[in-house]
């Protein structure tokens, strides 16, 4: 048997690839869009891609699988999964032969009621399942979120029925391959790893240690983790006909990308905080393409729609950057910036620049009383009631468009969030919207790391005077 993952760290999603090298064919798990990376190892191994197989429509991100029907792969999903697309219906309990490796379906509802995972079972080596892929079922360390299909505690009582009539029925040794690691929204607190067991995530895992439906349903429904972007259409995208190609996305003058933007178009600047901070595109939003969820942070606060026109670090970015947006739901990229910011600047056009405001200088106004501008904590709510700084306003950034009432026109607001790139997007909305922003560039990450140093510091010398 041939096993690989796939993991895409931006939008904590794991996807595979298991075939029989001898037989000469293989299936695809849960593809991402962009499906280079499926159709490069199978070739180097010399597999064909038999099937596709879903785990669910997803709602975080659109499926690949268009991409690789085209290239002859069956896509497979279970029968009650209402798409319109050409595919095969599964069965709970059916089997897939692929050369000596065998995939039966078990039918796991409570993330979405079509849900499924698969038990891979290598017959050349045992009858016994090896490993299961369990999607959005079961992760390391948590279990799938129930509120993206039905009501939450509906879908929390199937999903512990499922986990407790299905996956751990499960021998312990079985390895356990999810769908999403941590940075996906799918979960509240998954882990960074990508695999784990059976029998270890029965002793370990928080929501399986509850001993009745009704302890689970309270423990998963209870502060659950803000809904990904747009994920009514993204599931629509995933039922709908087979979508195989990407935008085409053209190279634009500073001429065309200033016309464009006085026609309504955002302007995404995929560059560093500190990049953007020291001059960007006046009106423009920043989101690093290199600080973690670029695709989701994106589809947050850019309407459906919108045309965008991106600005990049290196015109090497454009895939990467394109195929995020493409995955996160969406569809109107359509043109760069060709030269980045060198083009903009050497045309004399003007630029905006974000002040910083060093965690140093942000301790010392608060520490003097000073109250002469806003601090804005644009974190995540569990991420605020961990802890915040006395005084703060909380706003989580994706949410920020839609309460800027709130904030005083006055004077300046100074962004917060855990490392500088959250508050370098909540700075640009600010400012776009005529607002006079500060980013913390450091964050709260460094205010809490200073304040324990302080605090083990203080106690050690305490321990010396004694």
């Amino acid at each position: 048997m041939f096993f690989k993952q796939f993991l895409r760290d931006d939008l904590g999603c794991a996807s595979y690839l298991i075939g029989d090298t001898g037989a000469g064919e293989c299936v695809v798990v849960d593809p991402q869009w962009d499906v280079s990376a499926y159709l490069e190892t199978a070739g180097k191994q010399g597999m064909r891609i038999r099937y596709v197989l879903e785990t669910h429509n997803h709602a975080d991100h659109v499926s690949g699988h268009g991409k690789l029907a085209e290239q002859g792969a069956e896509v497979a999903i279970y029968k009650d999964a209402d798409v319109t697309y050409p595919h095969r219906s599964l069965e709970d309990g059916e089997t897939l032969e692929v050369g000596e490796v065998r995939i039966q379906v078990l039918h796991t509802p409570g993330h979405r009621p079509e849900h499924i995972s698969f038990a891979v079972t290598d017959t050349s080596r045992a009858e016994e399942p090896w490993l299961v892929l369990t999607g959005d079922a079961l992760f390391v360390g948590d279990v799938g979120r129930p509120d993206l299909a039905v009501e939450p505690g509906e879908g929390a009582e199937q999903l512990f029925t499922s986990l407790h009539s299905k996956l751990l029925t499960l021998a312990d040794g079985v390895e356990v391959y999810p769908a999403h690691v941590s940075g996906s929204l799918c979960g509240k607190s998954m882990s960074p790893k990508g695999s784990s067991t059976i029998g270890f995530e029965r002793r370990y895992n928080r929501p399986l240690s509850a001993e009745s439906s009704r302890a689970f349903v309270e423990a998963v429904t209870a502060e659950l983790p803000p809904q990904p972007p747009h994920f009514g259409s993204i599931v629509e995208k995933n039922r709908g006909p087979f979508l195989t190609d990407d935008p085409a996305v053209r190279p634009l003058s500073a001429d065309e990308a200033e016309a464009m933007r006085r026609r309504g178009a955002i302007i995404l600047d995929t560059r560093s905080p500190v990049a953007f901070a020291a001059g960007h595109i006046p009106g423009a939003l920043n989101v690093d393409l290199n600080g973690g969820q670029f695709g989701t942070r994106s589809a947050w606060i850019i309407p459906m729609g919108k045309p965008v026109v991106l600005v990049l670090e290196s015109n090497s970015d454009l895939q990467a950057a394109v195929s995020a947006l493409v995955a996160t739901g969406q569809e109107g990229v359509e043109g760069y910036l060709l030269g980045g910011m060198q083009s903009w600047d050497g045309s004399g056009r003007p630029l905006e620049a974000v002040r910083q405001m060093p965690l140093a200088e942000l301790r010392e106004k608060l520490d003097a009383g000073d109250r002469s501008f806003t601090l804005l904590d644009v974190r995540e709510e569990s991420e605020w009631k961990e802890g915040h700084i006395p005084g703060a306003l909380h706003i989580p950034f994706h949410q920020l468009a839609r309460h800027l009432d709130e904030l005083p026109s006055h004077k300046p607001v100074v962004t917060l969030c855990g490392g500088g790139t959250r508050s370098s997007i909540a700075a640009s909305i600010l400012q776009a919207e005529g607002f006079d922003p500060l980013n913390v560039p450091e964050g709260m990450d460094a205010w809490t790391g200073e304040r324990e140093a302080g605090e083990a510091g203080s106690q050690e010398s305490g321990a010396r005077s004694r």
